[in-house]
Parts: C-alpha cells; structure tokens; sequence
C-alpha cells in the first residue's frame, strides 16, 4: 500500500512506524521542527518509561506528493479545515482518524464524498521531546479495536481492505457499520471530560473534586439525550441509566488511573482548549440548526 500519514504527532508517528515495519510504501507530513527532528532521526519510539529508545527511518514530506492508496489524518479536529485544502487535488481515499463530531458532509464537500472514511485511533502516548511514549499493550489496549467505517454504514470491499491491511501490521482495527454515531457518543463524552480535565490542570486533580466530576457526568447525560440516534457502542448508554453515585465511583477511579494519567489528558494545551471547543461546536449544531 502507498500510504500518507497526515500529521506527524503521537498517533500519525505511531501508526506510520508501524506500517512502513510492516513493509509498506509509507510518508509521514510533518512542518516546522518536527519535520527537521524526523529527518535526522527516524520516528523514535518508547514503551512506557522504558529509557530504550527505537529509530523507525519513515520517509517524511512537508507536502503531499503525487497520489496515493490511502491517506490517513491525524490532526485536531480545528485543523481539519486547513487540511481538506491541501488534499483537495491529490487522489486517494482519506480516513479521517480523529475526533469529529460533524458527519462525512463538511468533509466530503471539499474532496468528494466518495473518498472519505471516518475512524478513531484507539493507541494513546504521549510526546518526550523528539520522542513518541505510548501505552504499554495489556488485556484492555489489545482488546479494544481502532473502529473505522464507511460513512453510510456500508461494508465495502475497500473497507475490508484496509482493516485487513492494518491487522498485519499489528493494528487492531475493525470494520464500525454505525462510525458516524460512534464519532458523536465518543464528543458526547470527551467534550465533558476534557473541559473538565482542562478547568482542575490534570486528570487526577479533577478526581480529588467530587462535586466537578457529577457536574461533568451531568453534561455527558444532557450530550447523550440530544443525540438524534442511539449511542455507540451501546454501553455508553449506561451514563443515562447507572446510578449516579455509581458512575461518579467509576469515573473518579478512572481518572487516576494509568490509562488517563499517561494519556493527553495529563496535558492540558491551548490546543486541547480549542479542539474541544470546536467539537462542542460540532455537537450544539444539530440543535442550533431545528
């Protein structure tokens, strides 16, 4: 496969280290700094707080070269708009793997709506300098799989293709017949979450106030009502069912545990700041809009 990894960060390193290991013709786009330490260095990779640091040599490009199979993107959700201008004139299916809450319309507007695909990376690490630290793979991490989709449900061989293609190069991804939903029950959950994260300065210092968590798993029920279909996967139903008291329990526990502590979540950004604010943007337009 000729593959474009669009963004150069945690997750577009990660994925495309693992897919030019996997023998495929693959560039990563980066700009600015990152593009000059990827040229020097490789992709560099750590498990955890492991010192051992690996070198991936994947080729880097500033701009898009040509066409391609497959181009994937891995921006904020407020870059988006920056991104469809430069891929408007290159061929090649995009698979949008971020947060995004607006459907396949805006997107394929701008590229044509026959080359989108919608996804969400299921990986997590986060930067050290040059260096990319991602989750250390347990039970959950190899279990939960990378959900990527057609937009209007279909299973089609192309679909097929690619989960099968990101399956042998260690990629745990799966065939999501209903990714639009998923995508906003996803928002629905995030934005609560990360605003409130953002508000306390981390992860476990919302966890030590009671009285902030309710108030986010109050917003989270007030998304999920909103939503104009059921919530997917259809566990995130139990946030509108389970007792409060209950879900305040999990939650709290959840923010301190490794998975959140060693995720973006601990570092909060004036970047986070606005991809939140244009995903919340994103979830309030369906009702803005009646």
């Amino acid at each position: 496969m000729k593959l474009l990894v669009y963004g150069a960060g945690v997750l577009g390193s990660l994925f495309a280290a693992r897919m030019h290991e996997a023998g495929h013709d693959v560039s990563l786009l980066a700009r600015g700094e990152r593009l000059t330490a990827l040229r020097r260095h490789g992709v560099q990779l750590a498990e955890g707080d492991s010192p051992a640091v690996r070198r991936v040599p994947v080729p880097v490009v500033e701009h898009p070269d040509g066409g391609y199979d497959l181009i994937t993107v891995f921006v904020r959700t407020h870059q988006v708009d920056a991104v469809l201008e430069s891929l408007a004139g290159v061929e090649g299916d995009v698979l949008f793997l971020h947060n995004w809450a607006a459907g396949a319309q805006p997107l394929g507007a701008v590229i044509g709506h026959e080359r989108v695909l919608l996804g969400f990376p299921t990986a997590a690490g986060t930067m050290d300098g040059d260096v990319v630290r991602y989750r250390k793979t347990n039970f959950m991490t190899r279990r939960v799989a990378m959900p990527i989709g057609e937009p209007d449900g279909r299973t089609t061989p192309r679909l097929e293709r690619f989960v099968e293609t990101f399956r042998t190069a260690g990629i745990n991804a799966k065939a999501e017949p209903h990714i639009d939903a998923w995508l906003k029950t996803h928002a629905a959950f995030e934005v609560p979450l990360g605003q409130a994260v953002y508000a306390a300065g981390g992860p476990t210092v919302l966890a030590d106030d009671p009285d902030a968590v309710r108030g986010m798993l109050h917003l989270m029920r007030q998304n999920l009502a909103a939503m104009a279909t059921p919530p997917a996967p259809r566990a995130f139903a139990a946030l509108r069912t389970l007792p409060q008291g209950l879900l305040v329990t999990v939650l709290r526990r959840f923010l301190k545990s490794p998975t959140a502590v060693h995720s973006g979540l601990n570092n909060p950004s004036p970047a986070t700041a606005a991809e939140l604010q244009k995903l919340a943007e994103q979830l309030r337009a369906p009702a803005e809009a009646r």
